[in-house]
């Protein structure tokens, strides 16, 4: 893309930092290692110049008042940048953007929020924080390969019928693997309402900027989308932007909501690789993506010729699945060897040194970027033969008990906020969780969907799909009980 109206070719915070370090600045203000000077040696060996280039945002890269509005001409240039009304840089990732934006729209006198029953821990966590009452509808599943897609503009309007009081709809685009929704359908069910539709489009920093990849949500309609800079651009983690146009959000009201939850010390680091990322996009980012995207398709070859892989991409498309899909995204089902993906993930890193993304009870999947090249597509490759050939000496999978989908619909009694900060709480052992009310939620990471949030009923199937899953190498990171050996509920 271009940008006729600014000057795509300035990067105000990375131009600011530079002359910063030109002019050889000293601060007595934080931060206290006085860029690297009072750093450990031994930490300097590592981070280097990262010490050099971190210093106050607003006394520091600009003055007290901030006069020279470096960041707020970083974020003018990438919202024109994107096509969208307003941009807003957050360096405390997505999950802090969401929140704010659930926070902006919805709040604990309102109706609620129509929100995908996939949608990732940090929107629990804006529920707890902000009051907000769930309004769940249920994504499309697919019981045989046991894992969900975005919900179909149908079921946002079966949920505006149930909930017709709901303040707004939030739904994930594209999904933790690759899958995406029809933004533009659902847009307009809830356009036809009046209420605003967020986007959590965490793994789509990169779609605004190449045709063949899904539609980006400011362009499907959506009124506020929240992207990870560092997930699928080339940003610092925890480097996020969320974007807003139209006249269903109010953005300075959406900016004071996050101005309530983020740091006052952001990281300049990661404002930089925001701004310096964005002029790369619009300069070369198509060229980059298109090489990339180039890539990945002859990766999918190469990896379905070995055997016992199946690279998932048409059964993720169409009826009761995805509307689209991110092929950045290459979703290996490996079950046909006889091991899980816990166990691919764990040996390809310990035996090749290469870590990859989301695993599971049967997938890995591996995320390509504009970075790589035939030299890491070649690395990739031989990584996945070499598992391969050594699986016959693998332990068999621990076996995990799968629920079914309705299994996985937990009836909620209570508000997430009021269960979570209950008054009193009690820790029981795991045979007497079913039919207790989660104080705590229960998350499968990667991907980071809850499978429990706080004021939903346990029951057997969830508790045993929890407990043999972690037998069987699952992340459970946020149990109270690392174990699983009891579960956190609300007191009888």
């Amino acid at each position: 893309m271009s940008g006729d109206r600014k000057d795509q070719g300035r990067a105000p915070l990375l131009d600011a930092l530079a002359d910063y370090r030109r002019q050889d600045r000293y601060g007595f203000s934080p931060p206290g290692h006085r860029q690297g000077r009072g750093a450990d040696p031994r930490a300097l060996d590592v981070l280097g110049d990262a010490y050099r280039s971190d210093v106050l945002s607003t006394g520091g890269l600009d003055d007290r008042l901030a006069r020279n509005q470096y960041l707020s001409d970083a974020e003018d240039l990438m919202a024109d940048a994107v096509g969208a009304e307003h941009a807003f840089f957050s360096t405390c990732g997505s999950s802090l953007s969401v929140k704010a934006a659930m926070t902006a729209v919805a709040g604990p006198s309102s109706g609620g929020l129509l929100l995908s029953r996939d949608s990732h821990k940090s929107v629990v966590g804006g529920l707890i924080f902000g009051g907000i009452q769930p309004r769940w509808v249920t994504p499309q599943w697919d019981a045989e390969r046991h894992m969900s897609h975005p919900p179909s503009p149908e079921q946002i309007r079966d949920g505006w019928e149930k909930y017709p009081d709901a303040a707004g709809a939030l739904i994930v685009s594209p999904s933790p693997y690759g899958t995406c929704a029809d933004i533009e359908g659902i847009a307009e069910v809830c356009h036809e309402r009046g209420k605003p539709l967020i986007v959590d489009e965490a793994w789509g920093a990169h779609l605004p900027f190449h045709d063949d990849l899904p539609t980006w949500a400011m362009n499907a309609g959506a009124d506020v989308c929240v992207v990870s800079v560092h997930k699928m651009g080339a940003g610092f983690e925890q480097g996020s932007v969320f974007h807003t146009q139209g006249d269903l959000i109010d953005f300075a009201y959406l900016s004071t909501c996050a101005d309530l939850l983020m740091t006052t010390s952001p990281n300049v680091l990661v404002y930089c690789g925001i701004d310096a990322w964005r002029r790369q996009m619009v300069e070369h980012g198509e060229g980059l993506l298109g090489d990339a995207l180039a890539l990945s398709r002859q990766l999918r070859e190469r990896l379905s010729q070995i055997p016992g892989l199946r690279i998932l991409e048409d059964e993720l498309l169409g009826n009761e699945a995805s509307h689209d899909l991110d092929r950045m995204q290459i979703l290996v089902d490996v079950s046909d060897t006889g091991a899980s993906g816990y166990q691919f993930a764990d040996w390809i890193r310990e035996h090749q040194r290469v870590d990859l993304g989301l695993s599971d009870h049967r997938r890995i999947m591996a995320t390509m970027s504009m970075a790589d090249g035939p030299d890491t597509a070649d690395r990739l490759v031989r990584a996945f033969e070499a598992c391969v050939a050594a699986v016959d000496g693998f332990e068999p999978p621990p076996p995990i008990r799968l629920p079914s989908p309705g299994e996985l619909q937990l009836e909620s009694r209570m508000s997430p906020r009021e269960a979570f900060f209950a008054e009193k709480v009690e820790d029981v052992p795991a045979a007497q969780a079913p039919g207790r009310l989660a104080a705590e939620q229960l998350t499968p990471y990667p991907p980071g969907i809850p499978v429990a949030v706080p004021g939903e009923v346990l029951d057997d199937a969830v508790v045993e799909y929890l407990r043999t899953g972690l037998a069987a190498g699952m992340a459970v990171p946020d149990a109270t009980d690392p174990n699983l050996d009891t579960f956190r509920v609300v007191a009888q």
